[in-house]
């Protein structure tokens, strides 16, 4: 190689035309590497927590948190066909949280019902006892 022909070539690399689309080229492809994927484990896990939720029947306790946990999942789907996967994600985790929250709130709530159910029959087995005691003379 001549040193005429490896002065053209280097010329050639030079010509705005060619530097303008290997510009672009570089551009384009550093964008795709950057660009955040969609969160789908996140996704699968709000809908997860959700599905656990409902099965759990968490509804008839708690229908707040089960809706706000829906309507999180909702906008974070949207968020995705908008492409705005940093939001995407932060919204399924929300998602995930609140449904979460209503299992809780739910387990929470049941647990009171119990335990004031117990405090119930505690009392009338006292009043039981008492009536037995008050009846009986020695």
């Amino acid at each position: 190689m001549n040193i005429a022909t490896l002065s053209a070539r280097i010329t050639s690399l030079y010509h705005p035309a060619r530097r303008a689309l290997l510009l672009s080229t570089a551009v384009l492809l550093a964008a795709c590497a950057s660009a955040p994927k969609a969160p789908s484990a996140e996704l699968m896990a709000a809908e997860q927590a959700i599905a656990n939720a409902e099965r759990a029947q968490v509804i008839r306790y708690t229908s707040t948190e089960l809706n706000i946990a829906r309507n999180e999942l909702t906008a974070a789907r949207s968020a995705v066909a908008a492409k705005d996967m940093l939001r995407a994600r932060q919204l399924a985790l929300q998602a995930q949280l609140s449904a979460e929250q209503a299992m809780a709130r739910a387990e929470f709530i049941k647990a009171q019902a119990i335990n004031q159910d117990m405090q119930q029959s505690i009392e009338v087995l006292q009043q039981e006892a008492q009536r037995n005691q008050a009846g009986v003379k020695p």
